[in-house]
């Protein structure tokens, strides 16, 4: 009797066996045939889902749940979350403000001329960003131009894309945050590879005409795992380094030495994106001025413009008026008789402080 307990523990289907070592077997018999029939019930079970029931199990769902303080699975309050890291933001900035209060004064860029350059490689369509990489980067990139102009509003932005092994520069530099945006969402078409040595000398001619007195900035949007270059990057990364361009990168994908190494010797930033919420919070710590360049530390005086429109139109004034009304939309621009910089009293009063 003491044998059969023992061995109906050991079979562990709670039936009465009647020897110690037949039951044994009996019982690793059948839990071997019973584990096997639930992973062939697994397989059938995956490979007949339906379509919809696919796409849920790739949403990762999942992780849109967190546990509060009784244990119990709840929705992520997405509202509460983007408020938290709104918070975030505005404590690190006060700390920031009070540690330069503390230190020496750091002077931050006034007028800033930034290149966003976007790859729109085929890496871009990959879908682990919800619906895809290039979708979430053109939400977020229109919602970082309209702060960047808050933030900075004598600055100037364009626009560069990368795709076919080929850099294109989709805006000119600008102040209007329409006429950016709109020719972006209208060029949104993922394929072939990207060349980050191409954009880099795309931008770096365009940059490098800037007045002394601008900061020159790139900010690189990269999906890709690799960048397929005509020549030598690196000759290009000392030739943005002694144009003084700070390049900034964030990447979508994985960490890459070729965009930290760019990052470094320029004095930008490199970081990697998780997911959609962190892309965007990255992508707006781009929007506040940063920290000016040793070489542009001291101070200047520019001399500007500000245009108004005529009251009355008459045969000798009419294209100055035109001018004029054309400027109005997109300021801060460059007179195009004169160069000198025009801006708008409306825009500037109160901004910079």
């Amino acid at each position: 009797m003491t044998s059969g307990s023992v061995a109906v523990h050991r079979g562990g289907l709670g039936f009465p066996v009647r020897g110690g070592g037949g039951g044994g077997g009996g019982g690793g018999e059948r839990r071997k045939r019973v584990e096997d029939e639930d992973d062939e019930e697994e397989e059938n079970g995956e490979q007949g889902m339906e379509a919809w029931e696919r796409a849920y199990a790739d949403e990762r769902s999942w992780e849109a749940l967190q546990e509060d303080e009784s244990g119990l699975l709840r929705p992520i309050d997405t509202k509460t979350l983007v408020h938290s890291q709104y918070r975030r933001r505005l404590r690190l900035r006060l700390r920031s403000n009070a540690a330069s209060s503390a230190a020496p004064r750091i002077q931050k860029g006034l007028i800033r001329y930034l290149y966003v350059v976007i790859d729109l490689s085929r890496a871009a369509s990959e879908t682990d960003f919800r619906p895809s990489r290039m979708v979430v980067v053109s939400k977020c990139v229109e919602a970082f131009i309209r702060e960047f102009f808050d933030q900075n509003p004598l600055s100037h932005i364009g626009i560069v894309t990368i795709k076919d092994g080929v850099a294109q520069r989709l805006t000119d530099l600008g102040g209007s945050p329409d006429s950016q945006i709109k020719p972006l969402l209208g060029k949104l078409e993922c394929s072939g590879d990207a060349s980050l040595q191409n954009a880099l000398e795309l931008v770096h001619g365009y940059l490098n005409q800037i007045p002394s007195y601008g900061h020159r900035e790139v900010l690189v949007l990269y999906s890709a795992l690799n960048t397929c270059d005509p020549g030598d990057i690196m000759e290009t990364i000392q030739e943005c380094k002694k144009a003084k361009i700070r390049c900034s990168v964030i990447g979508l994908s994985a960490e890459i030495y070729t965009c930290k190494h760019l990052s470094e010797e320029t004095g930008g930033s490199y970081t990697v994106a998780l997911d959609e919420s962190h892309f965007k919070e990255l992508l707006l710590e781009h929007a506040p001025p940063p920290p000016a360049i040793a070489e542009y530390a001291a101070a200047n005086l520019i001399k500007m413009g500000f245009p108004r429109r005529g009251a009355e139109v008459t045969p000798f004034n009419e294209v100055s008026s035109m001018i004029r009304s054309k400027l109005g939309q997109m300021l801060p621009q460059t007179c195009y008789g004169c160069q000198q910089s025009l801006v708008s009293h409306v825009t500037s009063n109160g901004k910079q402080h």
